[in-house]
């Protein structure tokens, strides 16, 4: 027919089961040996258990031959040819050079930007959309909002195949679930946006995601209560922990334009599984002033070291990394010596070996988790005696800095009870 075609199978569960085709019997539970025989009578199948017949299996290699002339001659034409040994190169997962990424690093510390992270994603997207032609984006109908689209991107279409960006319109299941199978094709590396706390749509695909080792990213914006007016059903605030608690799932929480970068790295070069790019909407200064290395590669590493004797190490992600080093500031001031640890992936740093992890977060200091979310799961670094900032409600509506008053992410609410559990 020259377009797709849907071929409908009407099907009978358990056929041949001639007590329990087309029950629920026969979906969760055994036949049992009773009603096994009785449909290998049915059936009219003699063969011993998990034996396949010689004439069946002769017949089903004879069909399979058929193919061989042409799977040789497909097998030299990827060999010679150009386009064939590039075909071979996407479906295997190679990532070309990153042309203009180092640069692109470069060119953040020179310029120190301040910005919103799902801004800094679409930056470091004009750069990779270029250099890789396996990403593909798109979007769940929140393309200006989700940054998500590119120069090099043009939208795919019915006239167009050579698009890479795909406008899947409100169907934020649809598009993750999308994404898995050109994952799990190959040749593709997809990409696709909404808001962090419409995630829950698409959770079962995620899931999928990660189960399947498929190379799915997922760029959610809109990451805290810093959206702002929106109010709580827009606000996330147990979507990063309940992300967090699916295995094998990469989520990041990046704190500026550069640790942005190099998380998007990061997700591009994992070809065994999904992750995550939680991104602000809020605009956040630069912390970074360097690009010597990919320090996002080990989850969590020493933004601030302290200069008086450490007393205490504030663990920060995202948007509340500038809070943390603020305090710092002021606690150094007074001769309290702190530590401030970016925070952007708890996997990559529980992959880390204890040495590095305890060098981190020693057991002689107070540590105190920064995280506009639920204070879930942070209690494993923090200790019982440690102090955990965090939203164990629900939003509200307002502007971003009110809402951080409001819910004490400031210095000057946070400052006290770190000195209340140092004893000062």
């Amino acid at each position: 027919e020259g377009r797709p075609s849907l071929v409908a199978c009407r099907t009978v569960i358990g056929k041949g089961s001639p007590n329990k085709q087309g029950t629920h019997h026969v979906h969760g539970a055994a036949l049992g040996a009773d009603e096994v025989a009785a449909t290998r009578k049915e059936l009219g199948w003699s063969a011993a258990p998990f034996e396949i017949p010689a004439e069946i299996l002769s017949d089903w290699r004879g069909l399979g031959a058929k193919g061989a002339a042409a799977h040789a001659d497909w097998q030299r034409s990827l060999a010679s040819d150009s386009k064939g040994k590039e075909f071979s190169s996407r479906m295997a997962g190679d990532l070309p050079a990153l042309a203009g990424w180092e640069a692109y690093r470069s060119k953040l510390v020179e310029d120190m930007p301040k910005l919103a992270t799902r801004k800094s994603s679409e930056n470091a997207l004009q750069v990779l959309t270029a250099a890789v032609p396996a990403l593909l984006g798109g979007s769940a109908d929140l393309t200006g909002s989700n940054n998500t689209k590119t120069s090099s991107t043009r939208p795919f279409s019915a006239s167009d195949y050579a698009g890479r960006y795909v406008y899947y319109g409100i169907r934020e299941f649809g598009m993750a679930a999308a994404m898995n199978g050109m994952a799990l094709h190959g040749g593709v590396i997809p990409y696709g946006g909404t808001f962090l706390v419409f995630s829950d749509y698409c959770r079962n695909a995620i899931r999928l995601s990660a189960l399947q080792k498929a190379q799915a990213i997922y760029v959610l914006t809109h990451d805290s209560i810093g959206l702002g007016e929106d109010g709580p059903t827009h606000q996330p605030v147990e979507h990063v922990a309940s992300l967090r608690a699916i295995p094998d799932l990469w989520v990041f929480r990046p704190a500026d334009a550069m640790e942005t970068a190099e998380c998007w790295e990061l997700a591009l070069r994992r070809k065994d599984g999904p992750s995550v790019l939680a991104l602000s909407r809020q605009n956040l200064p630069a912390l970074r002033d360097d690009d010597d290395e990919n320090l996002c590669l080990r989850g969590a590493y020493r933004l601030i070291s302290s200069e008086a004797e450490l007393k205490v190490v504030i663990l920060a992600t995202g948007s509340e990394v500038q809070i943390a080093t603020a305090i710092a500031e002021a606690l150094e001031a007074e001769d309290i010596g702190v530590d401030v640890v970016s925070m952007p992936c708890w996997e990559l740093f529980e992959a880390q070996d204890a040495d590095y992890r305890e060098n981190l977060i020693p057991d002689d200091v107070l540590v105190v988790s920064i995280e506009a979310g639920t204070t879930m799961g942070w209690h494993k670094y923090t200790g019982r005696d440690g102090l955990t900032i965090g939203i164990d409600t629900f939003g509200a509506s307002a502007p971003d800095s009110a809402l951080y008053k409001h819910f004490g992410f400031t210095p000057e609410a946070i400052i006290p009870q770190i000195k209340a559990k140092l004893g000062i």
